[in-house]
């Protein structure tokens, strides 16, 4: 069971070979993203997802995963408009900020729970650039307003980690966690 509706996680899952269904999390309980470490926020939030879809559904395996953005300390997640969309971009622009996704997998009883980092370098931009690509609405649903894997790779001048991760997945430790359950 997957506990997303993200279209590049389950791109990911089934690219892998993975047979699943999919049942999304409420999005209510991504609403309390304080936590005194914002690098487990993540963490903290697939592991929400996680217990609820099992609890809900009494599945033998759930995987539930969630990405934020950190700049200076701060988690930037899904912009709630447009505006906010820009100023995140803005923000980004000629940085560097950290990637988090928290993955975290419930498999027969027994849950397993971590989180990948990524650093990624955004290039110098102008306010033009950053109008261009918050119009094309393609960061709207994705933490810090853009997509790596989209549009957005435009925006990234490197990449310096797992590049799933930033897509939302990382392969590497999901599979860490399936071996372990």
């Amino acid at each position: 069971m997957l506990a997303s509706r993200s279209p590049r996680r389950i791109e990911i899952m089934r690219g892998l070979g993975f047979e699943f269904d999919i049942d999304p999390a409420p999005e209510h309980l991504e609403e309390d993203d304080s936590h005194d470490d914002p690098l487990q926020v993540a963490e903290m939030l697939a592991l929400r997802k996680c217990i609820h879809v099992a609890e809900r559904r009494a599945s033998d395996r759930v995987i539930a995963a969630d990405t934020v953005v950190i700049l200076d300390h701060h988690v930037l997640q899904k912009p709630r408009d447009d505006a906010e969309a820009r100023a995140f971009v803005g923000r980004l622009s000629g940085r560097t900020h950290t990637v988090v996704t928290g993955l975290a997998v419930r498999d027969n009883g027994r849950t397993g729970s971590g989180s990948e980092r990524t650093q990624v370098t955004f290039r110098v931009l102008s306010p033009d650039d950053i109008a261009r690509y918050v119009a094309t609405g393609e960061g709207r649903d994705k933490a810090g307003s853009y997509a790596a894997q989209g549009l957005g790779a435009g925006l990234i001048r490197r990449i310096d980690g797992c590049f799933f991760n930033v897509v939302g997945l990382p392969v590497a430790l999901l599979l860490d966690l399936l071996q372990q359950g």
